[in-house]
């Protein structure tokens, strides 16, 4: 069961927001995740970007949450990494937080560990900044997501991935020292909750409709 208030940000997710223009690439993630999901019964999707700060937390917890959320909770893993290693921008746990998950820090120091939960009896989603072929990641057989440009250009080759789409997004990176620093990390999570519940309601449809 999904925490109340986080049960209630989803509820008010607008699917029907997602531009057509965005459907093409989502919708290959949907084919691949798919595709995997009937030939091995399971999935591990690794969401990587430059820095595996912002834009990657914020994929595979949206992502996590939404495989739950349509029933896919015990087949399809989210993970996340970067091509360096940062830490995990403290403004992502605070929309994610305002969104309803529960988040509690495990670690202290420049790259602190984070516990983001969506559910009392569900597994924690489990957020710090590393390399996406860190041994805490999955070694071959994911679908690697690369949600920036710059990460896409710098690993041509994604070594371990069985596939590979792009889904990039807008780094709020850019709004730090702005006023519209808050509005703008909120902005940037609800379009990829969007994308992410959009993606796994057309998962949901299409595996039910070929078994």
């Amino acid at each position: 069961m999904l925490f109340e208030p986080l049960q209630h940000f989803i509820e008010n997710i607008d699917t029907g927001k997602v531009s057509e223009d965005r459907k093409e690439a989502l919708l290959t993630l949907r084919d691949y995740v798919l595709a995997m999901l009937r030939k091995e019964g399971e999935v591990n999707l690794n969401f990587i970007c430059t820095h595996n700060s912002r834009r990657s937390h914020l994929a595979q917890v949206w992502a996590q949450c939404a495989a739950y959320y349509y029933g896919f909770g015990r087949n399809i893993r989210c993970y996340s990494g970067g091509t360096e290693a940062t830490a995990m921008y403290l403004s992502v746990a605070g929309v994610l937080s305002e969104s309803g998950f529960h988040i509690d820090r495990l670690s202290e120091g420049e790259n602190p560990i984070y516990s983001i939960k969506y559910g009392f009896n569900q597994p924690a989603v489990i957020g710090f900044s590393k390399e996406y072929h860190h041994t805490f990641n999955p070694a071959e057989g994911f679908i690697a997501i690369m949600t920036c440009d710059q990460a896409s250009e710098a690993c041509p080759v994604v070594t371990g991935a069985a596939a590979r789409v792009s889904v990039t997004y807008e780094d709020p990176k850019k709004f730090d020292d702005t006023p519209e620093k808050l509005s703008k990390y909120q902005e940037r999570s609800e379009q990829i909750a969007t994308e992410m519940f959009w993606v796994f309601n057309q998962l949901k449809s299409d595996f039910t409709y070929g078994q």
